[in-house]
């Protein structure tokens, strides 16, 4: 940087969001529970075809984590688990929708789902 340049101070909200959202998954999940009623963690890993399970584990439990998604555990044989959106996952939802959006306008494969 140049002496004549001033640092502009980071943005610790930024900073923020790419931490609780920066895990390579984390969008698309949100994205697939809100929009489209998948809940199941079953039916999350099919849908996003290449995630391991580790890593769907993982991400959910941060998301979880950080206040996105609530777990819920029915106790049941075989296990089953389901996630929703907590009010704050749900007030993210129209950000989401804006950069699906932003994507299918401006992005070479737009327009794909």
């Amino acid at each position: 940087m140049r002496k004549t340049e001033q640092a502009v101070e980071r943005c610790k909200t930024m900073s923020t969001l790419q931490k609780i959202l920066g895990g390579k998954w984390k969008l698309e999940i949100l994205y697939y529970i809100a929009f489209h009623d998948i809940r199941r963690f079953g039916a999350l890993r099919r849908q996003l075809g290449e995630i391991t399970e580790s890593s769907l584990t993982k991400q959910l439990r941060e998301l979880e984590a950080d206040g996105f998604l609530i777990r819920h555990d029915f106790h049941e044989v075989p296990p089953r688990v389901e996630y929703t959106l907590t009010e704050l996952g749900k007030s993210f939802m129209d950000v989401i929708d804006y950069m699906k959006n932003w994507g299918y306008n401006n992005l070479p494969s737009g327009g794909e789902e």
